[in-house]
């Protein structure tokens, strides 16, 4: 092989992968010096880093854009094998999607390395695995553990899947008192834990054990060595690095504990590997499917105490290392100081790890991956047409904008989304209203999946979200809509759509905030807001309402308030759809007025939870009727006009076409393919997503690639220039939709 490419993160960006990319990739380089071997890397930051000749090609994590030119760099520089390396959070994308968008253009073999494997995915997680095994030629895992949950849960087939076992470095067995005197432990009993700290590593309850270590060895020290996890840090800062110093100051061991804040170098890690006596993995949970701190411990001859997570249970097999019940600090104790009382067992227990991981040092790994891409490169030359069948259903959709939410925070301020703007320029005569503040709340936790890095959304969500709490009438139930600048309601309560929409914003932050506070103050309005919903007489407010309900519903799914209330109004709005539909006006009324597609969206999430397939069918006949009468005969999205509307028996109204429209049918659409499974139905939100982007009566963009805003809709004139909230949310709730539901849904070429 001429050249063999690896796709990850990389050194010097501190986090697991990174580590592993570049050892994996250097230790194939010395094995096959001829071949060339450099990196595709993911960048985090703007600015990336300061990367070694290695990495030829960075990708930036959310530019969906980048996915495409790498793609097109590997074809150009015709590798013959791109190894992946995935974990979900590297990439961008809801889980990771983008990647896809890469890996479907790509036009040779790949080996992917998956890094974890989740025996309960969701389906999005669900989806994009199958759709890696359908890619890749070869996945690799780390475990038999992971090889079984790919053939049991993921239903990949056997052939496909290697178990390669993670690499660690080739160290000397050596008595752990060489080193101590290098790390400033000579004489003290070492017990040690490294890696990126964070809440999820279960430090606490080491800590927690060394009172009891202490009383029976006095000389027993623990070291903690690992920076803060990067995305730990920008959360929460180092609050749990304190938490764990104040803890041990409370037991009275400070002293018995050392902290190193450092991302170390090889090196220096096998220097504190070395002099440990006792290694720890306290995990909380058994969900990890693959440990390159246990690896490396094992590796260099550790004795491993450890919770019985999957990596441990199956590499501490056979008297390895001990394992003990998770949180559970006394059990950690009694293993500790009975490896500490035994010294034959101890020394024997090292001896077994350290044989057992002869076969895991880099260069014995590197010549396992080595093998696989010769097999897969070697069946591609057997059949050449099988990579270009099996990538022809992974066409790429058609670009995205990037997500940008400039003129969001411009219309934002202290006290909430403003509701309206003068051209580009916030206007702050209109004052602010709840609609648009609700719309603001989902689209800024929708852009959270997407750009999980910013921490900035959550700080607007809570903005977004105070203004829902302040707006919220506790007199009546009802939530006031309209403020003006000064900051006075001009009502007891507003519409009974704004109602709708509070609700709907309340559910998807309960569904979707990672922030347990937020998800508290907005469970609590959404339960005080419910009650007066079963007396309203809007169905498009029933709608709204059916939706947020919904999304509150997927998390709290026992809810028998909500539950009942979304059947009361569901089966008002279906009521309501069999009393005035018609085989030529399958619809609810006689008049096609604003946010259409909500009517269907409502029909079709009710309808599932029901298990009510009459339900559903009334809204997929009125989509497919809405979707027909919406189409123009040159095959774009013509959204029924605001000035007039639609009559029954009238004219369609074409004047003044608004994105809310779009956004609805968009959301639609995609509730319709996720009923049916249908592609047409991606196709119909694709139509009427291109509106925007000027495939529309004028053939005029709508949106704003300058600002990131929305233009606030079609005249006869062409587009009306001001760039309200509305509008702008419209924009930024369809294109965060497309991003998460189309980004990991391909069609086929000719289906488009």
């Amino acid at each position: 092989m001429k050249s063999i490419v690896l796709v990850g993160n990389y050194l010097p960006r501190r986090c697991g992968i990174a580590t592993f990319t570049t050892d994996l990739l250097t230790s194939i380089a010395n094995k096959t010096p001829k071949t060339s071997c450099w990196a595709v890397a993911l960048n985090d930051k703007p600015k990336g880093y300061r990367y070694p000749d290695q990495v030829r090609f960075e990708i930036s994590k959310n530019k969906i854009k980048e996915y495409h030119l790498a793609a097109d760099f590997l074809n150009i520089n015709r590798a013959d094998i791109v190894c992946l390396q995935h974990e979900y959070g590297i990439f961008g994308g809801e889980s990771g999607s983008h990647i896809l968008e890469m890996l479907g253009e790509l036009r040779m073999p790949l080996v992917t390395t998956l890094h974890t494997v989740l025996k309960e995915p969701d389906p999005t997680q669900k989806e994009i695995i199958v759709k890696l095994g359908e890619l890749s030629d070869r996945l690799v895992v780390m475990s038999r553990r992971a090889e079984e949950f790919l053939r049991e849960i993921y239903g990949i087939p056997k052939n496909k899947i290697t178990v390669i076992p993670h690499g660690i470095p080739d160290l000397p067995f050596v008595d752990p008192s060489f080193y101590k005197d290098k790390l400033g432990v000579e004489g003290h009993k070492v017990i040690f834990t490294f890696g990126l700290l964070s809440p999820n590593k279960g430090t606490e309850y080491m800590i927690d054990a060394m009172p009891e270590i202490i009383s029976r060895y006095p000389e027993s020290i623990l070291i903690v060595l690992g920076a803060t996890h990067p995305e730990i840090k920008k959360s929460s800062g180092e609050e749990y690095r304190i938490s764990l110093q104040q803890r041990a100051r409370s037991l009275g061991i400070e002293k018995h504990l050392i902290f190193h804040d450092l991302f170390v170098d090889l090196p220096e890690l096998c220097e504190f590997l070395s002099g440990a006596d006792i290694y720890v993995t306290p995990y909380l949970n058994e969900a990890q499917i693959v440990s390159g701190t246990l690896a490396y411990a094992l590796g260099a001859g550790k004795p491993v105490v450890s919770t019985p997570y999957w990596y441990a249970e199956e590499m501490l097999d056979e008297k390895r290392g001990r394992l003990v019940p998770f949180r559970d600090s006394k059990a950690l104790a009694v293993e500790i100081i009975d490896l500490f009382d035994n010294d034959a067992e101890r020394n024997a227990m090292r001896k077994r790890a350290y044989m057992h991981c002869r076969n895991m040092i880099w260069k014995e790994v590197a010549r396992m991956y080595l093998e696989v891409f010769k097999k897969v490169k070697k069946e591609h030359q057997e059949k050449p047409g099988q990579l270009l069948n099996k990538r022809t259903h992974y066409i790429s959709p058609q670009e995205l904008p990037e997500i940008n939410l400039k003129h969001l925070r411009l219309l934002t301020d202290d006290t909430g989304m403003l509701q309206h703007s003068k051209f580009t320029v916030a206007d702050r005569s209109h004052g602010y209203c709840t609609d648009d503040n609700a719309r603001a709340l989902i689209a800024v936790l929708m852009a959270q999946k997407m750009v999980p890095e910013d921490a900035s959304l959550y700080d607007l969500a809570g903005r977004y979200l105070s203004f829902l709490e302040h707006a919220f009438n506790n007199e009546n139930g009802r939530f006031r809509n309209f403020m003006t600048f000064d900051r006075k309601w001009t009502e007891d309560y507003g519409s009974e759509d704004s109602q709708g929409r509070a609700i709907w914003g309340l559910g998807v932050t309960v569904a979707l905030s990672k922030t347990e506070g937020q998800v508290r103050l907005a469970m609590n309005l959404f339960k005080r807001a419910l009650p007066v919903l079963s007396g309203f007489k809007s169905p498009r407010a029933w709608a709204f309402s059916l939706i947020g309900i919904h999304a509150y519903l997927v998390h709290f799914s026992g809810d028998s308030d909500a539950r009942r209330i979304r059947e009361v109004l569901a089966l008002k709005l279906f009521d309501l759809y069999a009393k005035n539909a018609s085989p030529d006006w399958p619809w609810i009324e006689d008049i096609v007025a604003y946010s259409s597609g909500r009517i269907p969206q409502a029909l079709l999430l009710s309808g599932q939870w029901l298990h009510r397939g009459d339900v559903i069918e009334a809204g997929l006949n009125s989509l497919e009727w809405l979707v027909k009468i919406q189409t123009d005969p040159a095959g774009h999205f013509v959204p029924i006009g605001n000035d007039g509307w639609y009559v029954k028996n009238g004219k369609r109204a074409k004047l003044d076409q608004q994105p809310v429209e779009a956004h609805s049918m968009i959301d639609a659409c995609v509730e319709a393919y996720n009923v049916t499974g249908e592609k047409k139905w991606i196709e119909e939100a694709r139509r009427c997503f291109d509106w925007f982007l000027g495939r529309n009566d004028l053939n005029v963009l709508i949106y704003d690639y300058t600002t990131g805003g929305c233009r606030d809709g079609l005249t006869a004139e062409g587009a009306n220039l001001n760039q309200g909230a509305e509008s702008t949310l419209a924009w930024l709730l369809s294109l965060l939709k497309m991003y998460m539901e189309i980004g990991a849904t391909h069609i086929p070429e000719n289906n488009k």
